[in-house]
C-alpha cells in the first residue's frame, strides 16, 4: 500500500486544488487581469464620487483574496519544499563523499547553520583563490607561448 493511497480524499482534493490555483494565480494572464480590475475600479471612482463604499469594494475584495491565497500558496510551497528536501536527502544518501550530517540540516539550530555557512564560505573563498591562481598561470603560459610564436614568425613579404 503506497503513501498516495493513505491520503484521505479531502486532503487529496485540497492538494490538487491548491496546486491548480497556485499555478493559475502565478500566470501572466491572471496578473494582467488583476491590473485591469484595479484600473477599472480606479476609473469608476469619479462615477461613485470616490465614496467609502467604492474604497471598501477593493479593500474587502483584495483582503479576502489575499487571505485565502496565503493558505493555498503555503500548502503548495510546503509540499514543494518537502519534495525538494527529500530529493536532496536522497542525493546525499547515495553519494559516498557527502556528509550524512547534511541529511537533516533543516532541524539544526541557527548557530549551527551559521557555522556550516561560514565553513562553506571559507571553502568557496579557497576555491576562488585556487581558480584565480590557475587562471593567472594559464594566462601567463599563453602569453609566453604567444611571445615565442611572434619571435619565430617570419613575414613572407620580407623574404
Amino acid at each position: 500500500m503506497g503513501a498516495v493511497e493513505l491520503i484521505n480524499p479531502m486532503e487529496k482534493l485540497f492538494r490538487k486544488f491548491a496546486t491548480q490555483v497556485s499555478f493559475w494565480a502565478g500566470s501572466p494572464h491572471v496578473f494582467v487581469t488583476a491590473i485591469a480590475i484595479v484600473i477599472l475600479w480606479a476609473a469608476c471612482g469619479p462615477m461613485f464620487g470616490f465614496s467609502d463604499t467604492w474604497q471598501l469594494v477593493i479593500n474587502t475584495s483584495t483582503t479576502i483574496i489575499t487571505f485565502l491565497m496565503v493558505f493555498l500558496i503555503q500548502n503548495t510551497q510546503n509540499r514543494d519544499g518537502k519534495a525538494m528536501q527529500l530529493k536532496l536527502d536522497e542525493l546525499i544518501r547515495v553519494n559516498r563523499h557527502a556528509r550524512d550530517r547534511f541529511l537533516d540540516l533543516e532541524e539544526l539550530e541557527e548557530k549551527e547553520l551559521d557555522k556550516l555557512h561560514d565553513e562553506f564560505q571559507r571553502l568557496q573563498d579557497e576555491a576562488e583563490g585556487k581558480l584565480k591562481a590557475v587562471t593567472a598561470e594559464r594566462l601567463a603560459r599563453e602569453a609566453k607561448a604567444s611571445d615565442r610564436s611572434e619571435r619565430n614568425f617570419v613575414d613572407p613579404s620580407e623574404t
